[in-house]
């Protein structure tokens, strides 16, 4: 087993993952659901995020191509669909998403995509399967995968742990601390994606 490549790329994806900073988002979003539909929720967003992912390791190139679109642009969606998670954050309309938005829909938007299956987990994906020279290197960032993924299921699992000591009063302060943090990395996704898109442009000239 090359045990360089299962280490490099599960460090890569998990730092870019990032299960700790998933926390608060996570909290802000759940925090006032019950237990059951919170770990519910976990296992739904994880499951979606490790689907999403698997599916652009497999095929995520020649479907960008097929639709003539570019990593940038998926980057620049992602980012704008994050704002108006960011907003709804700030603006504390989502003191009721458990009765309105749905369990589902939470693990899966924002949750599992583009929080934990975004642009910058699929095109580091992308770019390992284009490096995997074997079938052997391939299972290898298979596993790798299935290890972050499992990792990230526990982290959120247990942020049950964290409700429980920061009651409702803490949890309303950290969905509020959630949310200027969520519009900031949709905006560096955004900037990011304008400064991949010039960058292009210019190289043509």
């Amino acid at each position: 087993m090359n045990v360089k490549l299962f280490g490099e790329f599960f460090v890569t994806l998990l730092v870019i993952v990032d299960p700790p900073g998933m926390v608060p988002v996570f909290l802000a979003l759940t925090g006032s659901m019950p237990a059951k539909a919170r770990n519910k929720a976990a296992t739904q967003a994880v499951l979606l995020a490790l689907g999403v992912i698997v599916g652009f390791a497999i095929a995520g190139q020649t479907l960008l191509d097929y639709l003539h679109v570019q990593l940038p642009a998926l980057q620049a969606a992602g980012g704008l669909l994050l704002v108006l998670v960011a907003l709804q954050l700030l603006t504390g309309k989502t003191d009721e998403p458990a009765d309105q938005v749905g369990t589902s829909n939470v693990a899966l938007v924002p949750i599992g995509t583009p929080l934990l299956a975004g642009p910058g987990a699929i095109v580091a994906t992308m770019l390992f399967v284009q490096r995997a020279e074997s079938l052997d290197e391939h299972l290898i960032l298979a596993a790798a995968i299935l290890a972050v993924m499992a990792t990230v299921w526990l982290v959120l699992r247990f942020s049950g742990i964290i409700v429980r000591l920061l009651r409702p009063a803490g949890i309303e302060v950290l969905t509020r601390i959630a949310g200027l943090l969520l519009a900031a990395i949709a905006v560096q996704l955004i900037a990011d994606a304008v400064f991949a898109f010039v960058k292009g442009y210019s190289g043509q000239f």
